[in-house]
């Protein structure tokens, strides 16, 4: 029987293989010294990063009829053209890949946003009815609602009748937080060129979109505007969505939300997406209406 050390040093040196077989590999592209991936610590060592390497700079077609144009159509998107096979099956690089990426997309669902983040993005922290990560998976209809003491806290805490007010929920990708720190600064920013403020931001655990409903019925704000965590694909698990809506309620069908989304480094970046928001948001106001019946 292999120990547990036994197996990492036999994982170790088929990665190492692996690299090496790649670099020389008829077909594959010259892999640069900054490309290569990182290595990752353990307690014995460090094994590559098969995630460091994009999946836009791998490839491993030998010998492809078109190996520019194949090239250049990997860069116009992230799905995974260009992997090859062994026999009826993927090569062991595209089968490891492909298993950190769906690693990292439940990482994304499974995992909550840190309390320590929260406090230190000065947001009012409240839930859904969702009393867990696995009640909010299976019950979206308690993810739409917040719980009663929250909307106590949100009667009490946020300003009422306000032109707009930005909330954030984890959804389900607790990665996409990531985004927050640039976003929220840059809606700030761009409603403040129109002469619009917002006041403090709420933040709601195990929300799903309708929420935002529900804090439209508890501050009456003219526009809610909630950025939420995308579900998680084998692309990215920091993608977010940027939902907006003129006097949010329950009674208001879905075509009623008008959103931005695919926000994240390798899509929309942050910064840039808070700014199309604004002006998405400043729009609404002016019309007083959203989704379908806004002209965009």
């Amino acid at each position: 029987m292999y120990d547990e050390l036994d197996i990492r040093q036999m994982v170790r040196a088929a990665l190492a293989e692996l690299l090496a077989e790649r670099d020389g590999q008829p077909g594959a592209p010259p892999v640069s010294t900054s490309a290569r991936p990182a290595q990752v610590g353990s307690d014995e060592g460090f094994a590559p990063d098969v995630t460091a390497v994009s999946t836009k700079d791998e490839f491993h077609v030998p010998e492809p009829a078109d190996r520019d144009g194949y090239l250049a159509m990997k860069q116009a998107t992230v799905a995974r053209l260009g992997a090859w096979r062994a026999g009826p099956r993927y090569n062991t690089w595209s089968m490891l890949h492909f298993r950190a990426d769906h690693a990292t997309a439940q990482d994304a669902v499974f995992t909550d946003v840190p309390d320590e983040f929260i406090a230190a993005q000065g947001f009012i922290a409240g839930k859904s009815k969702c009393s867990s990560r696995d009640e909010f998976l299976t019950r979206p209809d308690l993810g739409r609602q917040l719980d009663d003491e929250t909307r106590a806290l949100f009667d009490a805490k946020l300003p009422k009748h306000a032109q707009v007010t930005i909330a954030v929920a984890d959804g389900l990708s607790s990665a996409a937080m990531v985004n927050v720190p640039d976003i929220v600064p840059a809606i700030a920013q761009g409603l403040a060129g129109f002469g619009i403020s917002i006041g403090p931001v709420p933040f709601v655990k195990y929300g799903r979109v309708g929420v935002m409903d529900d804090v439209g019925q508890v501050i009456e704000s003219d526009v809610i505007c909630l950025l939420i965590g995308e579900r998680p694909g084998l692309a990215t698990g920091e993608s977010m969505s940027a939902y907006v809506a003129y006097r949010p309620a329950p009674e208001r069908p879905e075509s009623w939300r008008t959103v931005v989304s695919n926000i994240y480094a390798g899509g929309t970046p942050p910064a840039e997406a808070g700014a199309h928001v604004a002006t998405i948001i400043k729009k609404i106001l002016d019309e007083r209406t959203s989704g379908v019946d806004l002209s965009l």
